[in-house]
């Protein structure tokens, strides 16, 4: 059996929360394994054989050893052998240790490091959410960590140039986290920290943001992180941002990671100058990705008693208040299929959230005593919940028709419970909003024309619609081995149907393409026009997932494993297949939109960039709204294109806005990996 020292923790004194790790709460270096003091002896089957220190995310050779994964890939940098037998080895040859011996793992007793104040033990897989929920030494490093990297507002104010579109859009806490940015950014503005004047007294008093590492762990080589990025050198985005989670996925079970965030290294490689399509092929390695990200923290709120009045709803605080640590609070939460977050299915009777009587069915929950959860899950909103001490404070958004004033109809009253959000109206982008493709993008359209005979298949899968969720065009996902496509060479992947004999495919729903597909097949001639984008960084792209080969008349857009082509894909498509919707956005007087922009007309290299989405600030009407993602394209503000536009332009238009603007945008999906 193998013992295991229990070392004495830190004082309080001498710990630094920029040294402290966020998941084992111990100081060591930030290539080092994890430490943990265990408190009872670890079976010698459960320890590496290279720190001799009981296993943490276990990796099993194919000779049959089985190490920490830190430690093999750290020795295996150097040597190319198993360090115990010494055959020959490589790290994509090792897997993931069964999920017993994962299990036996967690379940090792453990002390918190603060054992000296925090008094607690459990089991190893519980010391990270008891660091972050309940150990009173954590949270002191934690917020003592906070008061000294924020400003004041004064300072803030003093640091900005007056007029300049070129500010950085993390101030100096941020860039001195990440040097690879540069705080005089071509075509970066913020419209998002842009301070009223109208008020004395700002209701935000600084704008946070810190560099955090993230680790992720594949236990299957093949499965997906959940992430769609968007970004890289060469768009104007520069870097590496992530657009949405995906539900379910590593990274949304993980919970570290929101959209917004930057991605600035992964496994020590550098994003900041790569081209997007070699940042996928960086973020698809197996195994362990330790992600160096770059988080917007939003910012602090002053005054919380004028709550912000939003185009979808109004923001309240709700705090309960439990007898008992361990009274329930009879709320039962959901996820809904239409929109990410966690939200309020019912209220049970007789409940403390019932007796109290302030939240309500359908209220959208944005955070539990300070914890994010705009794009959380109910199961996180549940641990959060558990975890609390006696006061458990909401933070919820109401849409408006479920807001109960005094005065109401009967009418209102009763369509309440069952009155959804309008859908979204979508349009094809106007002449006056038409322009060439992204800068480094472009477009070719190729016609085939083939005689064949009447049953013979095209082989080719599709994908899109205009009923799919950003307005795609339909575009093809496999051309099979086996049909007459493939033979001809000359359709790819990743194509655009235009047409199909003379029949226009641009504005179908994905099912009326598939019917008008299967009837013009049918005939012996079948001329196809489609447009292939094209990059000219084409030779560094790689292909964004791994498609079934599937006969096109089958519905794959449910598919997990349905190829997607990279984001950047769409940014070359002609602007008048774009299809535009229009975002209203609502404010008070003295706050921030919420978003920062990239992109316009650069007069030093003569090209006319479109206006990108780069951040958006947690806690502003942008992110509370839900609907623009980081990577939309701006096409037009309350009607007036940016279309030749710079951003010396479009900054006093913003500006002149006070309590609404009307955004006209473009979203394309990003890149799933």
């Amino acid at each position: 059996m193998a013992t295991t020292e229990i070392k004495a923790s830190s004082s309080p004194a001498a710990l630094s929360w920029a040294r402290v790790c966020k998941e084992c709460g111990q100081q060591h270096e930030g290539q080092d394994t994890h430490l943990y003091e265990y408190q009872d002896e670890v079976d010698d089957e459960l320890v590496c054989h290279i720190c001799l220190q009981p296993l943490i995310r276990p990796m099993d050779t194919p000779c049959g050893h089985t190490y920490c994964f830190h430690c093999l890939s750290n020795f295996l940098k150097e040597k190319d052998f198993c360090p115990v037998d010494r055959l020959r080895l490589q790290l994509h040859q090792c897997r993931p240790s069964s999920l017993l011996v994962r299990n036996l793992l967690d379940k090792l007793n453990v002390m918190c490091p603060h054992y000296a104040e925090c008094q607690q033990q459990m089991q190893r897989c519980e010391l990270q959410p008891h660091l972050h929920n309940r150990c009173p030494v954590f949270r002191r490093l934690r917020e003592e960590a906070e008061k000294r990297k924020r400003p004041s507002w004064h300072e803030l104010k003093g640091r900005k140039n007056d007029g300049e579109s070129s500010g950085d859009d993390k101030h100096s806490a941020a860039l001195s986290r990440n040097p690879s940015r540069d705080p005089s950014e071509p075509g970066l503005i913020n419209p998002a920290y842009e301070e009223m004047e109208d008020d004395n007294t700002p209701q935000r008093s600084s704008l946070v943001a810190e560099a955090n590492v993230v680790e992720l762990f594949r236990e299957e080589p093949e499965e997906d992180l959940g992430l769609r990025i968007v970004g890289g050198r060469d768009t104007p985005l520069g870097n590496i941002v992530i657009q949405e989670i995906i539900r379910d996925s590593i990274t949304s079970r993980d919970g570290r990671l929101a959209p917004g965030d930057h991605i600035l290294e992964v496994n020590d490689v550098s994003l900041a100058s790569v081209p997007h399509a070699r940042a996928i092929t960086v973020l698809q390695q197996p195994a362990l990705l330790r992600l160096t990200v770059m988080q917007e923290k939003g910012f602090k709120i002053r005054d919380q008693r004028a709550p912000s009045i939003l185009n979808m709803g109004k923001v309240l605080h709700v705090m309960l208040t439990k007898t008992h640590r361990t009274e329930p609070l009879g709320i039962k939460l959901i996820r809904k299929s239409e929109e990410s977050g966690v939200f309020i299915l019912d209220l049970l009777p007789g409940g403390l959230a019932a007796k109290d009587g302030k939240l309500k069915n359908n209220d959208k929950v944005l955070a539990i005593n300070g914890h994010d959860l705009m794009h959380g899950t109910p199961e996180s909103a549940a641990q959060i919940i558990q975890v609390s001490e006696k006061c458990v404070n909401f933070a919820v958004m109401r849409p408006a028709e479920t807001q109960e004033e005094g005065g109401g109809s009967r009418e209102g009253q009763h369509s309440r419970g069952t009155r959804r959000a309008p859908e979204p109206q979508y349009y094809r982008r106007q002449s006056t909003y038409l322009k060439d493709p992204s800068g480094g993008f472009f477009c070719q359209e190729k016609t085939v024309s083939l005689k064949k005979e009447p049953r013979t298949s095209l082989g080719i899968t599709i994908a899109g619609g205009r009923d799919c969720r950003s307005r795609l065009p339909v575009y093809i996902t496999s051309v099979q081995p086996v049909g007459c496509l493939h033979r001809d060479g000359t359709i790819k992947k990743g194509d655009v149907l235009l047409s199909i004999n003379g029949v226009d495919l641009t504005q179908l729903t994905y099912n009326e393409a598939v019917s008008v597909l299967k009837t013009q097949t049918a005939q012996s001639q079948v001329i196809l026009r489609v447009i292939q984008t094209i990059s000219e960084n084409s030779e560094e792209d790689t292909e964004g997932g791994n498609g079934d080969e599937l006969d096109f008349m089958e519905d794959q857009r449910d598919d997990a494993h349905t190829w997607t082509p990279l984001w950047t894909q769409w940014l070359g498509l002609p602007s008048h297949m774009h299809w535009c919707r229009d975002i209203v956005l609502q404010k008070t007087n003295n706050e921030s939109w919420g978003f920062s922009i990239v992109g316009g007309y650069e007069e030093s290299h003569g090209q006319q960039q479109p206006f990108f989405i780069k951040t958006i600030v947690p806690g502003t009407p942008a992110h509370f709204d839900g609907r623009l993602k980081c990577g939309d394209e701006i096409v037009a503000v309350n009607g007036v294109t940016t279309v030749g536009m710079n951003n010396s332009s479009l900054i006093p238009m913003l500006k002149l806005q006070k309590n609404k603007v009307t955004l006209t945008v473009v979203s394309w999906p990003g890149s799933l990996v």
